[in-house]
Formats: structure tokens, C-alpha cells, sequence
């Protein structure tokens, strides 16, 4: 009997090893919330956008998500001069295009002139684009490729997993690609479908061609809470930046699908129009490019509230671009903002503002009123302006408040600016302030307030403008530090951003995803999508 019962123990521990092995097939199926706004990688700007190129874009160097460590990619070695002004990188060989056509250092050199073409207005050029003398891309052979720069660029390699290679042969809109997957059907406004790119160079420890998931289908999902209903039937895989609301929802009925990572180091944040040519009265424009006046509305705003209130306790109020969990990059020396009223209203009466019966009026008479423009449907930015609105309210100032599909949103802050003040996040892929290049520099598409200068307009962005460039060319660590540190004492002490919380990394994964580690860095669910794989219904119990 004793023989019987390990002859039994060891066949099922044999069955259920076996039972856990990766399964090749299946479509793993998700929702975003908006219609990306460009498929061009290199112009990727947007959530949507950035995860679909993540999904699709083979990239020279990969930061791996769990570890934050740089993995070799299509780039097997790299190696810089002693000057740190070349970064020569060797290629993986056999490397082909989800087209079959071969991958070699031209398609390299081709993404780096579109990537470079001012025309393109790539959003993860800047960094490679602002060194003087610029950045240029040389063919040494067809597996080596050589990166030279007008003066050193910090921590490159870490740029480079934002740079999706593109072939140099192909003009079809499809755009071949190098990752796992490819883009095989496109519904606009429904759905995108990516289907398994069939040449995929990665393998298994045990030698099986990743990825195993057949395809990926993004449906376009503006409603959180349909999200919510169809993950709980089962129709969708995985959530990503789950609402805090939906999240305890969700906890309560399906306890094992939910994580709270912890304090991510995306930022959610309210900023001011100050762009000298935007379409709005001139006594707005003198209000929004007033130190003092930011100063104020920032003191005015209740951070703790919004953190307990909009999200349920899972977020932290922020102190800046850097999330305190980044202790790396945090200039430890600044405060996190404060609740303080009496403070704020003697900034507006040193600025010649007047409060009278409630209202807080200019020193020409202009009662202060304007509005704020977030995308709409997005229940936490949504509460979170109500309760901006109600804290404003307390100093006199009236906030209108402004829902907009998010097309809508992005065409008023990057192309029309006819907007007051923006509630919107910023989401960081790295920890490195290196990614953060495009943001700080006055010359950036993404200095939201006063987006593309050609020269810096203030003294403080003329600063900024210098240490980002220490941060970008240094090699010397504590001298990058030293300089982003000033970088985020200059933001503290101008406000141009009025930095709110730091989310929660919120997510849930459904039972019959296996091999899901998610991260704090986005895609949080998503990073190492090439090794997930789905259970078959036999294996997995019911939702």
C-alpha cells in the first residue's frame, strides 16, 4: 500500500508539473482606454501608442521591468570609447522581420534618421537630438553599428528601449516589426488585433520560439466599469492601472486577481497655460505665468483628500517629478507640498489679487475664473477636479471644469493650446530623469506649460535647461544627481506643474495567465509579454 500511495504521489507530482508547462496558442485579450494616436513608433506620445509599440518594436537594448536592469536585445554587445562619444553596438545574427526580410545595421541607421527628422517631432528624440553636435549613425559592417555623439550622452543604453527599430526596405503602412508581435487587424474606435510575429528571434531557457500566446486583442474600452464586468466574465486577461474604486470592487469579489504594487512613479499633476501666442485673454495669461499665483492654487489644493477620497487610500501625496519611491533620483530636501490657505490667500494679496464677498478678483477688477480640461471618462481625474474645484472655491477662485474625449484633450495641449489649465498624469518608463529629457527641456514637445520654445522665455528654464544637460552628458554619477537635484528645487520654487499624487500601481490578472510578474514600471502586466501564456479551462477555476 505504502508503495502504491509515492508510485501515486510521484505521478501526480509528474501530471502536475507537466500540467504547468508553457502552452503555446491562445489570444490574450485586454482594453485601453483611447484609440492610439499614432502606429509610427517613433511618434508615439500617448498610453495607447507607447503599449502597442511596446508590443510590436524590437529594440536594440531592453530594460528589463522586475529587475530595472538593461538586457541584451537585438543588440547582443555594446561597448562605448574612452570618450563616451561612440556606443558601437554588435548585432544578433539570423534576426529577421515579422515580413521575413533580414534585420541588419542599415534598418538601425534608418530609424535613427527618421527617429532625428525635425519633421517626425519624435517625443524620444530629445535626448539624442539636444547634445551639441548632435547624434549620428554609422554602418560599420551588417551586424555592427556605431552611435557617435557630439559630446557624451548618460546612460544611453537606457534610451534605447524606447527606439523600436524599423525596416529600411518597407513603406507599407504595417510596418513590419521586430518584436513579438505584429498589428494584423485594425478597427478604428472598436479594436486593435496583434498577431504572433513568426520571427521572432527570443527562445525559451528550453529552446521553444517565443512568444507562446497566439495573439493579443486591444479593445477599445473607454468605460472602466465595463472593463470591470467583462474581466469578471472572464472576457478579458488582464487589467492595467486599475481604478482604486474598481480595485477594492474587485478585491471584494475576486480577492486573488488584484495586486497593489505600491507607489508607482507615474505623476498626476495640473499645470497652467503659458504659452504667449494661445487664444486667451490677457489677464489670464499675466495670472498663469505669475509665480505667486501657482504658488497659491497649489497651497489651496488638498492633497491627503484627493489620496483617501479619489483613491481610496492607494496613492501618495507627491512631491515632485521624482515619486518618493524613486529613492535613487528624490531630492530628499524638498518638502511634499502642504495644505495651507492662509498662506495661499497672502500670496494673491502680495500679487494685488482682492477677496471680496468670496470672490477673488485681479487688481483690474477680473474675477479669477477658469477652466480645467481633463479626459473625459476617466472617473479619478474626473473626482479629482471636483475636488480641485472645491478647494479653489475656499480662496475665491472659480474652476469650471471641462471633460474631453481625450483626441480632443491632446489636440488642445500639443496643437491649438486653447485651454486654461490641464488635469492629465505623466507616465515614467524608467527611473532614469535621462527619459525625462523631453519634459524639462524648454525646446521639448512635452514642456506641457510652454511647450517647443525656441529659446527658453524664463531665467529658471534657462537653468533647467543647463543641469538637464549635465544630466544628460555626465558620465560622472554623483555630478547627474547633484544636477537633477537642482532641477527639482527650481520646479519646487516655480510650480509650473503642480504635481498632486503618485498612484498605486493597481492591477489584476485573471487566473489563466501564467507567468505574470507584474511591475511597477509600466506595462506593468505587460513587460515580459513574450513568456506569458494561458492555462487551458481544464486547468483553471472559475471566475
Amino acid at each position: 500500500m505504502r508503495l502504491r500511495i509515492i508510485i501515486a504521489a510521484q505521478f501526480l507530482g509528474i501530471a502536475c508539473a507537466w500540467a504547468q508547462q508553457p502552452v503555446r496558442g491562445g489570444a490574450l485579450r485586454l482594453a485601453i482606454q483611447a484609440e492610439p494616436r499614432n502606429l509610427d513608433p517613433a511618434q508615439a506620445s500617448d498610453e495607447p501608442s507607447e503599449l502597442v509599440r511596446y508590443l510590436t518594436g524590437g529594440v536594440l537594448i531592453r530594460m528589463n521591468r522586475l529587475t530595472q536592469r538593461l538586457e541584451p536585445a537585438l543588440a547582443e554587445q555594446w561597448s562605448y570609447d574612452t570618450a563616451r562619444r561612440t556606443l558601437t553596438l554588435r548585432l544578433r545574427a539570423g534576426v529577421r522581420f515579422s515580413d521575413g526580410t533580414p534585420f541588419n545595421a542599415a534598418d538601425v541607421c534608418h530609424t535613427f534618421s527618421h527617429l532625428l527628422d525635425p519633421a517626425v517631432d519624435a517625443p524620444s528624440a530629445e535626448p539624442f537630438r539636444s547634445v551639441k553636435g548632435g547624434t549620428r549613425c554609422e554602418v560599420r559592417d551588417a551586424r555592427t553599428v556605431a552611435l557617435r555623439f557630439g559630446e557624451p550622452i548618460a546612460a544611453v543604453e537606457r534610451l534605447l528601449d524606447d527606439v523600436a527599430i524599423q525596416s529600411s526596405r518597407s513603406k507599407d503602412q504595417s510596418r513590419p516589426t521586430l518584436g513579438p508581435f505584429f498589428i494584423s487587424d485594425r478597427q478604428p474606435g472598436a479594436s486593435l488585433v496583434l498577431r504572433r510575429n513568426p520571427n521572432y528571434w527570443r527562445r525559451s531557457p528550453s529552446g521553444t520560439q517565443l512568444p507562446y500566446l497566439d495573439s493579443i486583442r486591444l479593445d477599445i474600452q473607454r468605460n472602466r466599469d465595463s472593463e470591470l464586468v467583462r474581466f469578471r466574465a472572464g472576457e478579458l486577461h488582464l487589467i492595467n492601472n486599475l481604478d482604486s474604486q474598481l480595485y477594492e470592487r474587485l478585491k471584494s469579489q475576486l480577492p486573488g486577481s488584484v495586486r497593489d504594487l505600491g507607489v508607482s512613479n507615474d505623476t498626476e499633476q495640473l499645470w497652467f497655460n503659458q504659452i504667449a501666442a494661445a487664444p486667451l485673454p490677457a489677464h489670464k495669461k499675466v495670472w498663469f505665468r505669475s509665480t505667486e499665483f501657482r504658488k497659491a492654487v497649489s497651497e489651496a489644493i488638498n492633497r491627503n483628500d484627493i489620496a483617501r477620497v479619489v483613491f481610496k487610500g492607494h496613492a501618495t501625496a507627491a512631491v515632485g517629478p521624482v515619486s518618493s519611491a524613486n529613492h535613487a533620483w528624490l531630492n530628499a530636501a524638498i518638502e511634499t507640498p502642504r495644505l495651507n490657505l492662509k498662506s495661499a490667500l497672502n500670496r494673491l494679496s502680495g500679487s494685488g489679487f482682492r477677496l471680496r464677498d468670496g470672490i477673488l478678483y485681479d487688481r483690474a477688477g477680473n474675477p479669477v475664473e477658469f477652466s480645467l480640461i481633463t479626459n473625459a471618462g476617466n472617473r479619478s481625474r474626473e473626482q479629482m477636479a471636483a475636488l480641485i474645484q472645491a478647494d479653489l472655491k475656499r480662496i475665491g477662485i472659480r474652476v469650471t471644469i471641462a471633460p474631453l474625449d481625450f483626441p480632443a484633450l491632446i489636440g488642445r495641449i500639443t496643437r491649438t493650446f486653447d485651454y486654461d489649465a490641464c488635469l492629465l498624469g505623466l507616465v515614467m518608463t524608467d527611473l532614469d530623469p535621462i527619459a525625462q529629457t523631453n519634459v524639462w527641456l524648454s525646446s521639448g514637445p512635452q514642456h506641457q506649460w510652454n511647450p517647443s520654445q525656441s529659446s527658453p522665455e524664463t531665467p529658471w528654464e534657462a537653468e533647467i535647461d543647463r543641469m538637464m544637460h549635465t544630466v544628460a552628458t555626465e558620465a560622472n554619477a554623483a555630478a547627474r544627481k547633484r544636477a537633477f537635484d537642482r532641477v527639482q528645487q527650481i520646479i519646487a520654487e516655480n510650480v509650473p506643474f503642480i504635481y498632486l499624487i503618485n498612484r498605486h500601481a493597481l492591477v489584476a490578472v485573471a487566473p489563466d495567465v501564467r507567468n505574470a510578474q507584474p511591475a511597477v514600471l509600466r506595462p506593468q502586466t505587460l513587460w515580459n509579454i513574450d513568456q506569458l501564456w494561458l492555462a487551458s479551462p481544464a486547468q483553471v477555476p472559475k471566475r
